[in-house]
């Protein structure tokens, strides 16, 4: 089962209160970025996040998952219905995130 168009669409939605959030497709899923750093995504309609202390932390009693086969546990975010709590929660965590890697730029020699 690959996550829906229309959970997508929802998740931006709750999330619209926070600046600069973007996602990218793959593998019919989707990774969702916040200021350019990865904060989870959407695996099989269910919205994961990276588990950093903070996030374990902020959600109350949290449920471990893995998104697909051989990946890492993730957080599941179950309060989806709560807009508040969502911004809260992504902004508790953003701090604690590992940076994007630096895109490796070759320079071919004439």
């Amino acid at each position: 089962m690959a996550s829906s168009r229309e959970y997508l669409e929802y998740i931006l939605e709750q999330l619209s209160d926070l600046e600069d959030i973007s996602y990218r497709a793959m593998m019919r899923e989707y990774i969702l970025y916040y200021k350019g750093k990865i904060i989870g995504g959407l695996y099989d309609d269910r919205f994961l996040i990276k588990p950093v202390k903070s996030a374990i932390a902020y959600v109350a009693n949290p449920v471990f998952e893995i998104p697909y086969n051989g990946a890492k546990e993730m957080v599941l975010v179950e309060e989806t219905d709560n807009k508040e709590y969502l911004t809260g929660l992504i902004k508790a965590i953003y701090d604690e995130l590992p940076s994007p890697k630096p895109k490796n730029s070759k320079s071919k020699e004439k």
